[in-house]
């Protein structure tokens, strides 16, 4: 069957940023993604030239044997052209940015990919994350020392390996080639987007809104919701038969789409020709948050759309509510300021919300606790009730006992050979030496 794409794009600047530094396009036969780094003055500048250095794939006349090719000399397009600004302009380096490219070619997709921008494809009800986040955390996950979990919240998980940037050198991209498959749905998003919406949540938003515009309207929103503190933008992409009527005019995104609509702000070099791609007699369509994005052919909402929209919305903000009720029902213990104090919540922030609050400072000393407990509590130890907490408490406190000096009257303090006289040796209760495993490095409970 023949195939293309019904597609659209957003961008927003989020609720802490000044700027955006992503871009975003989206074509009949090409998505890209680009999530800028390099502050201000670089990030914006970066991501555009990785948009405009691909843009001109998107035409009907990639043969499919020279779509990975094809990418792979555009990624490096850009590399070298941000090597030279770098070069030039000395106040720019250090600019990069991530980037993710879908090229389509008849039913056959060729994706590159290099950072921690993801794309998502939803096939059927079940949500994958196609690409592997090129981040420090990924690398400790990957290798066993933390888990996913931690990842989250762990302090470097901003930290990334791979990048379009200002360093010489070939570009090292993942690349992969797929079928394009009728009702496949294609998420790339920035993780101003993956770094504050769950998998979950975007996997409903994608299940439960079947149009494109108020899909990506409402992810934006979830991303606002949640904190916003990086810049959000998401690609979308339907898989349709090729009898379905949509529009192949190419939507531009975030920084790149900021040439064409603010002269003053314009970008010299390759981003100016992602701007060219669109009829300069069109004026660009802000959306909320200020964004200035490119003008796409507005499509006929439904007032089903609508409500369908208000409906997952709905349900997302009860999914919410239970999940914080459910948050005050775990508690964890943690090392803090030599002592260990209990926290009611799970060790985890939603933006600048954090889902867990102090409830108790023990009189348990860390000093006092045996080498391995020290080293445990310098991550959450998670219970799922405050009995159970209360339980791990009373094996510290056992512990502690255990690990103090005996200093009965016979014993000498004074470090000389004198024989000590023995005193009587409690027994432990069974739960007194739980079996605890090392930690892993930077691990957590």
């Amino acid at each position: 069957m023949d195939v293309q794409f019904e597609f659209t794009a957003r961008s927003d600047v989020g609720l802490l940023r000044e700027n955006n530094q992503d871009s975003g396009y989206a074509g009949q036969h090409l998505l890209v993604l680009a999530d800028g780094m390099g502050g201000p003055a670089g990030g914006d500048i970066a991501s555009s030239v990785a948009v405009a250095a691909l843009a001109p794939l998107d035409e009907d006349a990639v043969p499919f044997e020279q779509m990975l090719t094809l990418l792979r000399q555009g990624l490096q397009s850009a590399h070298d052209e941000l090597i030279e600004r770098s070069r030039v302009e000395p106040q720019l380096r250090g600019l990069g940015t991530t980037c993710i490219a879908l090229l389509r070619s008849g039913n056959k997709l060729a994706m590159a990919h290099i950072g921690d921008s993801r794309a998502y494809l939803l096939r059927g009800e079940s949500l994958t994350q196609v690409t592997t986040d090129h981040s420090f955390v990924q690398y400790l996950v990957d290798s066993g020392q933390i888990s996913p979990e931690e990842a989250e919240n762990h302090p470097k998980r901003s930290v990334i390996l791979r990048v379009l940037g200002d360093s010489p050198g070939v570009v090292s991209a993942d690349e992969t080639m797929r079928e394009a498959i009728v009702g496949d749905r294609w998420l790339l998003c920035s993780d101003g987007l993956s770094g504050v919406v769950s998998a979950e949540t975007i996997a409903e938003v994608l299940r439960r809104v079947p149009d494109l515009d108020a899909c990506a309207d409402t992810l934006i929103e979830l991303a606002l919701l949640g904190g916003a503190p990086d810049n959000v933008t998401v690609v979308l992409a339907d898989v349709v038969p090729s009898s379905v009527e949509v529009s192949d005019t190419p939507i531009v995104v975030g920084a790149a789409a900021v040439e064409r609509s603010n002269p003053s702000r314009r970008i010299p070099g390759a981003a100016g020709r992602a701007a060219a791609l669109i009829s300069e007699t069109e004026e660009p369509t802000p959306i909320a948050g200020g964004t200035e994005e490119g003008p796409h052919t507005p499509k006929k909402r439904h007032w089903w759309t609508a409500a369908a929209a208000l409906i997952v919305v709905a349900l997302i903000a009860g999914g919410l509510w239970w999940g914080w009720q459910w948050t005050r029902t775990q508690y964890f213990a943690l090392g803090d300021n030599g002592r260990v104090v209990v926290f009611q919540g799970i060790p985890q922030k939603i933006g600048s919300l954090e889902l867990a609050t102090p409830v108790e400072v023990t009189s348990i000393r860390l000093e006092d606790l045996p080498t391995i407990d020290q080293q445990r509590l310098e991550d959450p130890v998670t219970r799922s009730s405050r009995e159970d907490i209360d339980q791990y408490l009373a094996e510290l406190r056992l512990r502690q006992k255990a690990a103090e000096p005996t200093t009965g009257t016979g014993q000498s303090q004074s470090g000389d050979d004198s024989k000590p006289t023995p005193s009587p040796t409690p027994t432990p209760s069974p739960s007194s030496s739980p079996k605890a495993a090392a930690p892993n490095e930077g691990g957590g409970a």
